[in-house]
């Protein structure tokens, strides 16, 4: 199929893009106590200079003393870290690109390290890890209040470092994703409930607060799923009025652009439609989407932790829902991750020297 969908230049506020293709956030740990290394800025740098239209960074975590469980992952908050990110950024621009910085709160989610533990209280909204595994104790409203105002101010920096936009880490069943869920939501006050405005609560004053600090104009970005890492098969919105429900108060409150994760971007989100989650937020709200889940590899991305590996895979379904103006823009994660110059490829046609993935590539900072 044609590329020119693909390969078409987005705006949206004061976000150009010379083309539809996003590089997914991937964690990969590797900035020692939180600060981005000099490796770490050449990795994205590479990218940028290969045509990658909008670089979303990995997860880097908010002011709070437990927003980690891994003292590698980098942070967005204190002098050393903001100071290399501002390297970032500043070699990304260098090289022709843009990018955004992934905002991000871990929360109740338990900590993959043995040698290390958060300096702090776990956040959660309930104490619970996942449904009936307790893990910290509930969130007051003093913490809500100092996480909320950590995600602004987060933002702010990343404004005032040069970020073209920024995005909020809403999926996979970390901190804000957590309020959503009503498996780890148990809360009785104002920012818990049985349905999911009540429980949106807490990202959608995270937004507004976002939304006040960075002004209107610059592009607000919130990474959000249905599934958890918790439990694959879990849904907050069974039907298209229950996701309108949950999507509608997050627009309101300032998301500009919403980044629908899958792990497999063809697989329907409703019966009776082939519209996949970016489709239907589009549809629903009128927003721009971002499309994400296995792009161009065989297999999927849960998997590769399970240690398997992937082989290049056809973009023709991408495409045919991209022209058909399911989704703006998509995001590419391990594909990108393993070939830096993936883009320039699929552009030129060189489909022979597209790699596989192994995850090996996961160890590596390439």
């Amino acid at each position: 199929m044609s590329l020119d969908s693909l390969f078409k230049p987005f705006q949206f506020k004061t976000l150009k893009l010379a083309n539809r293709i996003v590089m997914a956030p991937m964690t990969r740990s590797f900035s020692p106590n939180g600060v981005p290394t000099e490796k770490v800025a050449a990795y994205y740098q590479r990218r940028a200079a290969a045509a990658v239209g909008l670089i979303v960074s990995e997860g880097t975590v908010i002011n709070r003393p437990a927003s980690s469980n891994d003292p590698n992952v980098p942070h967005f908050w204190g002098e050393d870290a903001l100071a290399a990110w501002k390297r970032v950024i500043d070699d990304v621009h260098l090289a022709g690109g843009v990018m955004a910085p992934q905002l991000w709160h871990m929360g109740a989610v338990r900590n993959r390290r043995t040698d290390w533990v958060p300096p702090g209280p776990i956040d959660g909204p309930s104490g619970l890890s996942s449904p009936g595994k307790q893990y910290g104790e509930a969130m007051s409203d003093a913490a809500i209040a100092d996480t909320i105002a950590a995600f602004a101010q987060a933002a702010l920096d990343a404004k005032t470092l040069g970020f073209d936009a920024i995005e909020l880490h809403g999926a996979h069943g970390y901190l804000i994703d957590q309020f959503f869920w009503d498996g780890t939501n148990q809360r009785s006050d104002g920012y818990g409930g049985a349905t999911i405005v009540q429980r949106g609560r807490f990202a959608a004053e995270i937004l507004k607060a976002v939304r006040a600090a960075v002004g209107p104009d610059y592009p607000v970005i919130i990474r959000l799923s249905q599934w958890k890492q918790q439990d694959y098969a879990a849904r907050l919105a069974r039907t298209p009025q229950e996701m309108e429900d949950w999507l509608r108060p997050l627009a309101d409150a300032g998301a500009d652009i919403f980044h629908c994760s899958q792990r497999r971007f063809w697989e329907s989100e409703f019966e009776g439609s082939d519209l996949n989650f970016a489709g239907w937020a589009k549809k629903l709200i009128g927003k721009p989407t971002i499309t994400v889940g296995s792009v161009g590899l065989s297999g999927e991305f849960i998997a590769a932790f399970g240690g398997e590996s992937s082989k290049p895979a056809s973009l023709d379904e991408l495409l045919r829902r991209l022209d058909r103006g399911d989704f703006d823009l998509v995001a590419v994660g391990r594909a990108l991750l393993v070939d830096p110059q993936w883009v320039q490829k699929v552009r030129d046609g060189r489909h022979a020297e597209l790699q596989d993935f192994s995850p090996a590539s996961l160890g590596t900072l390439f």
